[in-house]
């Protein structure tokens, strides 16, 4: 869900619909920032420091800066990626800038959270550009393709309700 790299970050599971941007987090990572924790963090105010002993209490103890909270996303979930730039959709084999994408992960060591084009290529989330943003279409394939076998009795049971 999050790579490794962001798991001792504070974080949370996506929620469908929402806008996310790709941020470069305090560790280095690429990931998945919610815009809304992104602008809330960016328009708190920074306190003044006065006075000889609180400035040198921030050079002896800096204060720990508010950090954005990682959005993690399952594997399977549909995702709408904008702002994919023109090298990059050359190199994927993509015509256009937005582009529908499933949320897997790797099974290699290191970073493994990627995007899996519908052309089947895959692209590790560390490639993309900071502030690319993307959008939650689903938080599984199973609400995007259900099971037909289900879908029937579901439709067979409402069918009956008015009997």
């Amino acid at each position: 869900m999050c790579d490794y790299s962001l798991m001792s970050l504070p974080n949370r599971l996506a929620v469908c619909g929402e806008e996310l941007v790709v941020h470069k987090f305090e560790l280095g990572s690429m990931g998945l920032a919610s815009v809304s924790d992104i602008s809330q963090i960016q328009s708190m105010p920074e306190v003044p420091v006065t006075g000889f002993f609180a400035r040198l209490k921030n050079v002896l103890f800096p204060p720990v800066p508010q950090q954005c909270p990682a959005v993690c996303v399952p594997p399977g979930a549909r995702l709408l990626v904008r702002d994919i730039p023109e090298q990059l959709q050359k190199e994927m084999s993509v015509a256009g800038p937005v582009q529908e994408v499933v949320f897997t992960q790797l099974a290699t060591i290191g970073f493994r959270d990627a995007l899996r084009f519908k052309n089947g290529l895959e692209l590790l989330m560390q490639r993309l550009t900071e502030g690319q943003r993307v959008r939650v279409l689903t938080l599984s394939e199973d609400e995007y393709y259900p099971d037909p076998v289900l879908t029937e009795r579901h439709a067979g049971v409402d069918s009956y309700a008015g009997l």
